[in-house]
């Protein structure tokens, strides 16, 4: 056996695990061509070995590193263009990018079993994983790679760090604020599953929600109903595919339509509120996340949280810059219309 990391090769790992050097080699490059059970064996095989995997430059990381960090991004790629809040947390992994001097990947991905070829031959050093959910594949992928992970806003992985704010208590007090003297409240929702179904429910239960932040809010929006002696199982719940103005728009024409008296909602985002309101007027008491200036000038009560400094924090944790601990709490506040 090889006495430490740095003579290990892809030979070792092949003869270990009792396969092909090709095998091994696929192993990292295309999982999508081994089978489960030999992949398991091999990437067993090369952590007792102690190998990280071949870089997909053809470089090892030992010489120097690829200087790139990786956003893997389930999303299409034009999101983080459209989207502003995911634009200021891009720039805020961009500026410790360059303050750092890497480059930074985007890497878009679908969620479906080819996502795992993307990520094990994406020439980075480090991964930040936009938020998505627990059976989502590219976490098993980005695992397989060796390398340091940082995932934003969950869900929690073990061996990769953790940063966002505390969803469930900003989203409560939110609720606690905008709906105060409400009687008949509504909610404008993130997608809460990976099919990204849209529509209008009630009932919802947060714990059967996949993503990780929906499942937080609506968890702290039912506990502030509760306080105020609102009734969760008769709130209309619309939920959106995307984080996107269109869409937020005809969920506020949906929730209209279903509670015509609607007299206080909370939506996800600053997007999705400054959309509700073009819809259902400025008289509706109207909550979003983000603390963005203009949701200030128009009367929207909204919890403030730096994009930008989580998109730096989580930069700086994957590049080694930064260490602590594996859960990270952002700083958040509410500020009231």
């Amino acid at each position: 056996m090889p006495g430490s990391e740095e003579r290990v090769t892809l030979d070792d790992v092949a003869r270990a695990a009792g396969v092909s050097r090709m095998t091994a080699s696929y192993t990292f490059s295309r999982p999508d061509r081994v089978a489960a059970r030999t992949r398991e064996k091999v990437l067993a095989a090369a952590d007792r070995l102690g190998f990280r995997g071949p870089d997909p430059s053809g470089r090892l990381l030992r010489t120097g590193g690829l200087r790139s960090l990786g956003l893997v991004l389930g999303e299409s790629l034009e999101y983080v263009f459209e989207d502003p809040e995911a634009a200021r947390f891009v720039g805020g992994m961009a500026r410790e990018c360059s303050a750092a001097g890497y480059g930074l990947t985007i890497i878009p991905t679908t969620g479906e079993e080819p996502d795992r070829a993307h990520i094990a031959t994406a020439a980075v050093d480090a991964f930040v994983i936009w938020t998505t959910t627990p059976d989502d594949p590219v976490l098993d992928a980005v695992r397989e790679t060796r390398r340091p992970a940082v995932v934003h806003g969950g869900p929690a992985v073990p061996g990769f760090a953790l940063v966002g704010i505390d969803d469930r208590a900003a989203a409560r007090e939110l609720a606690l604020a905008v709906w105060s003297d409400a009687k008949a409240p509504a909610v404008i929702s993130f997608p809460v599953n990976r099919d990204r179904a849209a529509g209008v429910v009630t009932g919802l239960d947060p714990t059967h929600v996949s993503f990780p932040v929906t499942r937080h809010r609506l968890a702290g929006f039912h506990e502030a109903a509760d306080l105020l002696g609102l009734d969760w199982d008769t709130i209309p719940v619309a939920v959106c595919t995307h984080n996107d103005s269109e869409g937020a728009a005809d969920a506020a024409e949906a929730i209209r339509a279903a509670r015509p008296d609607v007299d206080g909602l909370v939506a996800m985002s600053d997007r999705q509120a400054l959309a509700a309101q073009d819809v259902l007027g400025p008289s509706v008491p109207l909550g979003g996340f983000d603390g963005s200036e203009l949701a200030r000038e128009r009367g929207i009560t909204s919890v403030r949280q730096s994009l930008p400094e989580q998109g730096a924090h989580a930069a700086r944790i994957a590049l080694g810059i930064e260490t602590g601990a594996a859960t990270s709490t952002e700083r958040w506040t509410l500020i009231r219309a």
